[in-house]
């Protein structure tokens, strides 16, 4: 914090307001003119202005909780389920209980107020108190200190800021648009792939083509029954269109994966998740997990090399259109959530080159489409972490005394992130 600006408590500064909830299940309790808001539905906001929110409350809602009216121009902090969303009201608001309003005198303008508490999350949340989820109580958010310069200032300050993260958000959209172009370059690519010769390959079943198709199990106990070490079970969070992501891959010792041996995954096989929301996704088993065994989330498509090339059915069950195929048995295969039978996968049909040299031909392109792909959405999250981090240096820079009058300095450190 700035040593010249004196550094007053949140509490000699502005009035901390609780929120509240009436009971769920009294009708007459909703629907209201009065308007009221979660951290959830906080979270979800891209504009820390609220003019109108999901939920409303009656005047008799109102009174039958203990949340309270904020007048418009308050600063709403949701305190706990997380700690740190932050929205400033247009119109008068309630909250319910995970939220405390901020309510800044005269000396203070709400939206310094708000870029303040946006730049100290972590201190909030370092006050935090639970072992369930940690919850910020109004004392520990009363007591803490708010660098508190003129209101001239605090315009001044206001305003770079919002110059600098305007100039930020358009950035990151920059970015964000280019992660979809990269990702769409790929999917047009392998629609433009199968879809164009779909009429001139051979519609196979792929029974024909694969020498095994299935899935696994979990094995007695759960999750609690994993090691940390052993061989590997690929569950269905592994397994991602074209990729496969080790975090969270679970292992399992020589008596358990003994158990699953009519699952061994083997060099080459193409894992295809059967249920659940990530069902249809697929993947081929990196070699660096091996050996492995798939729960019973995860099937097995195991290809019959003379016939077929793994790649090539990986990429033709994740181009767009098959997906759209793919996604429609699924949802004919379970009643209650999306699964695809065995049964189905045997009796699925693909188009497949009779040529397997012209098959890894067309998977090599793809693969080279791919990378480029990947490299494109590698230098465009690169440049969003730049962001970020300018984001956070220029906040920490507004409350010690140290944001530039000159916004060219900002511009040359957009500049420097690729912006």
């Amino acid at each position: 914090m700035s040593k010249v600006w004196p550094t007053p408590t949140i509490n000699e500064v502005c009035r901390v307001v609780n929120g509240g909830t009436p009971k769920t299940k009294v009708s007459e309790y909703w629907d209201g003119l009065h308007n009221w808001i979660t951290p959830a539905e906080m979270g979800k906001r891209k504009s820390p202005y609220v003019k109108q929110t999901d939920r409303t409350l009656t005047e008799k809602g109102l009174a039958h909780c203990s949340a309270k009216m904020l007048p418009e121009f308050s600063v709403i902090l949701s305190a706990r389920a997380p700690i740190g969303h932050l929205v400033i009201n247009e119109v008068p608001m309630a909250s319910n209980q995970g939220c405390k309003g901020l309510v800044p005198s005269k000396n203070l303008l709400h939206k310094f107020l708000y870029y303040f508490l946006l730049a100290n999350v972590e201190l909030l949340n370092s006050l935090g108190t639970g072992t369930t989820f940690k919850e910020l109580s109004a004392t520990k958010l009363k007591g803490v200190r708010i660098p508190l310069p003129s209101l001239p200032e605090q315009k001044r300050i206001v305003e770079i800021l919002d110059e600098a993260f305007e100039a930020i958000d358009k950035a990151i959209a920059n970015t964000e648009r280019n992660i979809r172009n990269a990702e769409e370059l790929l999917l047009s690519c392998l629609d433009a792939v199968f879809l164009d010769n779909q009429h001139k390959w051979p519609r196979i079943k792929l029974m024909k083509l694969t020498s095994k198709i299935g899935s696994g199990s979990t094995p007695r106990g759960g999750a609690k029954s994993y090691k940390t070490e052993g061989i590997s079970l690929i569950r269905s969070l592994n397994v991602h269109d074209r990729s496969f992501r080790t975090e969270k891959l679970a292992h399992i010792d020589k008596m358990q994966a003994e158990k699953l041996s009519n699952v061994k995954v083997h060099s080459g096989d193409v894992l295809f998740n059967i249920t659940g929301a990530s069902i249809a996704r697929c993947c081929i088993a990196p070699e660096e997990v091996l050996p492995a065994r798939v729960n019973q989330h995860v099937s097995i498509l195991r290809p019959v090399k003379e016939h077929l090339h793994s790649a090539f059915l990986c990429f033709q069950l994740t181009s767009p259109s098959f997906k759209k195929k793919l996604l429609g048995v699924g949802e004919e295969g379970g009643s209650t959530r999306q699964a695809i039978t065995k049964s189905q996968l045997q009796n699925l049909k693909v188009h497949v080159p009779d040529s397997v040299e012209e098959q890894i031909a067309i998977s090599n392109h793809l693969d080279r489409v791919m990378e480029e792909s990947q490299d494109l959405t590698e230098i465009a999250c690169k440049k969003q972490c730049l962001l970020e981090t300018l984001r956070q240096s220029i906040l920490q820079k507004a409350f010690t005394g140290e944001l530039s009058k000159d916004f060219r300095a900002i511009e040359h450190a957009l500049s420097e992130a690729g912006a």
